[in-house]
């Protein structure tokens, strides 16, 4: 189909789904009222409703992202930005936090820089859903999907080998090996995963920030941050969420609200949700 009947179809499915889904809708409403208190609340609903839109889009969009022609892919995914950053001597983590152009973003860093690169995996519970998911985005380039199961070693060896990661790290993991430090003002169960791949793996880290736009996606990779790592995972994990905020206010809409973010307390705080 062409990209504006996609686009359109995604629009009144989206629009649907923040009716019917009603538990994610909480979810939604929940973080947005943590995140954006000075918003009223007919903002939040206003917000909450278009980002189910671009939810349903960026899915639906994967039928062209994984499936389509690859010309057509590469016409719809524009890469702007420090891109010599991702492509100069040295290991690469690139900070890719989860907008919903994630997949979208991974597959023009596959498809139009020509360096090997992996990810971290988890398992899909329905395995159909799965095969077709490591299908897509194995699809261009040298991917490498590595399992959560696996632990570090096989990440770092993949770094020092010259491999880049594109890793998403901003979602709650659980108390285990999770920091506690502010995001949007809440102190934030956050896994100090990206200045620890980046200190193990002598690795700069490079964000690459998805926005879905008219034409496709943009990708926009941002310079490497300097003096990162450093020795301390907790600041560093306080700073990687400062600049996510920066991020999230270019485009709020287009964020993964509809996970549960601060489901992890610190002990003796009761659950937000």
């Amino acid at each position: 189909m062409p990209l504006g009947v996609v686009r359109a179809l995604g629009n009144a499915l989206g629009r649907l789904l923040f009716v019917a889904a009603r538990p994610r809708r909480r979810i939604a409403l929940t973080n947005l009222r943590l995140c954006f208190p000075h918003w009223t609340e007919a903002e939040r609903v206003a917000l909450a409703r278009r980002n189910f839109v671009y939810f349903t889009q960026a899915f639906l969009d994967r039928s062209w992202l994984w499936h389509g022609d690859p010309a057509v892919v590469r016409q719809r995914l524009r890469i702007t930005g420090a891109v010599d950053d991702l492509t100069r001597e040295g290991a690469v983590v690139m900070f890719a936090p989860h907008f919903y152009g994630m997949d979208a973003g991974g597959s023009a860093v596959m498809q139009q820089i020509d360096r090997p690169a992996c990810t971290i995996y988890s398992t899909q519970p329905n395995a159909a859903l799965d095969e077709w998911m490591q299908r897509g985005r194995q699809r261009f380039g040298d991917a490498t999907l590595l399992s959560r199961t696996e632990g570090v070693k096989p990440i770092v060896r993949a770094l020092r080998e010259g491999k880049m990661l594109y890793l998403l790290p901003d979602m709650d993991l659980g108390p285990h090996e999770s920091v506690f430090v502010p995001f949007y003002g809440v102190p934030t169960a956050t896994v100090p995963s990206l200045s620890r791949f980046a200190r193990l793996g002598h690795a700069r880290v490079v964000p690459v920030i998805t926005r879905l736009t008219d034409f496709g996606y943009e990708v926009k990779v941002h310079p490497a941050w300097p003096d990162y790592p450093t020795a301390d995972a907790t600041a560093d994990a306080a700073l990687m969420n400062r600049h996510l905020q920066d991020y999230i206010d270019e485009m709020p809409e287009q964020y993964y609200w509809v996970h549960k973010r601060f489901k992890t307390r610190p002990p003796g705080e009761p659950s937000l949700y």
